[in-house]
């Protein structure tokens, strides 16, 4: 488990194609892999990834097979690439951000950067499958990173993060460009709530569904909209 605090940028000194994956060698944060061992997880841009070998103190080595390099953006990256990098929580740590698996969902695509004064504001765009788990407060991770939905629009199929300063040098969402693709990962509580109720108003609704759903289209309204979990405290 990861708590989507990013601890830093890893940079990538190697690559090695081998058959059905491919070996990352990368250059961690002084300090960063103080005590980190062969096996041990650490998630790079959102995937859990496991260290097969070590180089001094602060390079590693990671496998990452083909399923993973074609579902996510690790397929893109050549040397030189930064990812955020953190490391498996251990029992009793601070959930700074919000639980996560390292198992990436979905890639979403940047459309647009604002940079307001001190801040730096993010349009991501997903398919509408993966739109119906995102609401303004929610929490989300977006290549590792915890970060508080502040809008979101599933007509048009995008939501937008805002970005401190702090944020900003901690990750690489600095180097990110219109058109970047950006993993995703949902979160998890928000999804079993909207898949549970879902599938509670098939089951009660049955040949009701589409005229509810009508019905609901010409108010501006869906389904996803009205059975929406409530957002998390202040």
């Amino acid at each position: 488990m990861f708590t989507g605090i990013v601890q830093g940028i890893a940079t990538i000194e190697g690559l090695t194609d081998k058959p059905g994956l491919r070996s990352f060698r990368l250059r961690f944060p002084p300090g960063f892999a103080a005590g980190l061992e062969i096996g041990a997880s650490v998630s790079c841009d959102g995937v859990c990834l496991t260290v097969t070998a070590l180089h001094g103190e602060d390079a590693a080595e990671f496998d990452v097979m083909q399923q993973s390099l074609a579902l996510t953006t690790l397929g893109s990256f050549a040397q030189g690439g930064r990812f955020n990098v953190e490391r498996a929580a251990k029992e009793g740590a601070e959930i700074g951000g919000h639980p996560l698996s390292g198992h990436v969902d979905v890639t979403g695509t940047l459309l647009e950067v604002r940079r307001p004064e001190n801040n730096h504001v993010m349009r991501i765009g997903l398919p509408p499958r993966w739109m119906r788990y995102v609401f303004a407060k929610g929490y989300i991770a977006v290549n590792g990173a915890s970060l508080t939905v502040a809008e979101a629009d599933r007509q048009d199929g995008w939501f937008e993060v805002w970005l401190i300063p702090e944020t900003l040098r901690m990750t690489t969402f600095g180097d990110k460009r219109p058109g970047d693709a950006l993993n995703i990962e949902i979160e998890r509580s928000t999804q079993v709530f909207v898949d549970t109720v879902r599938d509670a108003l098939d089951e009660r609704l049955g040949a009701l569904r589409p005229a509810l759903e009508a019905l609901l289209r010409e108010r501006g309204l869906s389904l996803d909209e009205v059975a929406r979990p409530l957002p998390p405290a202040e």
